[in-house]
């Protein structure tokens, strides 16, 4: 199996990224989870909104076309060119969401980080620095969502293997393994292009929504509401992800 490593989110953004992922990408799933977005945020027509991270700018595109005023942030060079080339009056900025600048400090009436993308770093005291940089870059009171997968869900109905084809033909194994102590799950990604095979590997952390809603607390973010995803009801035992929405603390 391909080690995982603790910087392995340094360069697996890429096209590759693109094409295993590519069955969670496009209009039909983009659409309604920016228009719940809006509709858990709450926010009015022109209020500044940072997408963090952005990946390929998917949702800040749909937010800027909803009218706000969006940034979007992310690491990856290659998932930046790709934002760039949107038609879109969101602006995209390459950064560090450890690390957002001190000039943004209290900017944003709002706060999104969609598609499931927290829990990428080696340590919990960096998950916290995540969090406690979006308290600081809200205004007082301002809003936030925080998308992310569901421990508790998760283990519930873990899957060990799976498999699926992508659009071009690329056939995509994914092999879980799960630490219980750490909290750390690995997945050991195939992608099967005939007789050629790349081998690739992510790490994720995942938190139970207690355990998320609690540091999200402890570093300035007032949590609300907990949603099974992006449906309108609350997150269940079962639920394989969370949606987090809240506020900074006053």
């Amino acid at each position: 199996m391909t080690q995982v490593s603790a910087q392995w989110w340094d360069g697996y953004f890429d096209d590759e990224y693109l094409v295993e992922h590519a069955p969670m990408f496009g209009e039909g799933r983009d659409r309604p989870e920016v228009a719940r977005a809006i509709e858990v945020l709450g926010l009015p027509v022109g209020a500044k909104v940072l997408d963090c991270p952005c990946g390929q700018g998917r949702h800040a595109r749909l937010l800027a076309e909803a009218g706000y005023a969006v940034t979007g942030v992310d690491h990856s060079p290659r998932l930046l060119e790709h934002a760039a080339g949107l038609p879109t009056s969101a602006r995209f900025v390459r950064g560090d969401m450890r690390r957002l600048p001190a000039r943004w400090s209290g900017r944003f009436d709002g706060i999104v980080s969609l598609g499931a993308s927290f829990g990428f770093f080696a340590t919990r005291a960096e998950d916290a620095a995540v969090l406690a940089g979006y308290a600081r870059c809200l205004r007082p009171e301002g809003r936030f969502i925080l998308h992310a997968a569901n421990r508790d869900g998760i283990m519930a109905r873990f899957i060990e293997k799976d498999w699926w084809e992508s659009p071009d033909g690329v056939l995509v194994l994914h092999e879980r393994r799960f630490d219980p102590v750490s909290g750390l799950l690995d997945v050991h990604v195939q992608l099967r292009r005939g007789a050629k095979v790349a081998r690739r590997a992510y790490r994720l952390r995942l938190y139970s929504p207690s355990e998320l809603a609690a540091l999200a607390a402890q570093q300035g973010l007032l949590v609300t509401e907990v949603f099974d995803g992006y449906r309108d009801h609350p997150v269940r035992r079962h639920s394989g992800e969370m949606l987090l929405v809240g506020q900074r603390a006053a």
